[in-house]
């Protein structure tokens, strides 16, 4: 129950933060409330330039019918992250950037147990949500500064950080970092 509401507070500041810093245009958040388990999201606005993701399934919060379409700055505006690893793709370490994937499950109000990435090339894959607490992988936008490209793994990449624990070392984690992400079914 701590922990639950630790995360609960962790999540609640940052939207709070990020609602201040952003004056919400970008995302068009507008309302907040407490829900079992963490923050529900009023409404999410529609994109204003291309959407580059779809996300669809067990969502509560939806700005496209029964789907959630994000584009580049909806999804910058959930918060960058950055890291540096190492990965089985690439001879030397590349630091990528983009928001959390618990963040991207939150904005939508995810309730399923598995995130199923589905990419350009129709490769999928099932992740699992509770990876997306326990490793803090990121929906990369940006490799080493630069946007990527269909043809550099973009525009979307499912990446953990493989160098922060050993496990990630696992063709598992491997295969479920899918790249030219273009949508999510929440299962």
């Amino acid at each position: 129950m701590a922990v639950q509401c630790f995360w609960e507070t962790m999540i609640m500041s940052a939207f709070v933060f990020t609602r201040r810093a952003l004056g919400l245009s970008a995302l068009g958040l507008t309302g907040l409330s407490l829900g079992a388990s963490r923050p529900a999201l009023a409404a999410l606005a529609k994109p204003t330039d291309k959407p580059i993701l779809t996300i669809s399934g067990k969502i509560t919060i939806t700005n496209d019918g029964d789907k959630a379409s994000f584009d580049r700055a909806m999804l910058e505006a959930l918060g960058m992250q950055k890291f540096t690893t190492h990965t089985k793709w690439d001879n030397d370490a590349v630091t990528f950037e983009g928001p959390l994937m618990s963040a991207v499950m939150d904005v939508v109000g995810a309730k399923g147990e598995t995130a199923q990435a589905v990419a350009l090339n129709d490769y999928h894959t099932d992740i699992p949500i509770s990876d997306f607490v326990q490793y803090k992988p990121i929906l990369a936008l940006k490799r080493d500064g630069a946007y990527m490209s269909v043809r550099e793994k973009g525009p979307l990449f499912v990446v953990y950080n493989y160098d922060s624990d050993p496990e990630l070392k696992q063709q598992k984690y491997y295969g479920r970092s899918a790249w030219q992400v273009a949508q999510f079914v929440i299962k």
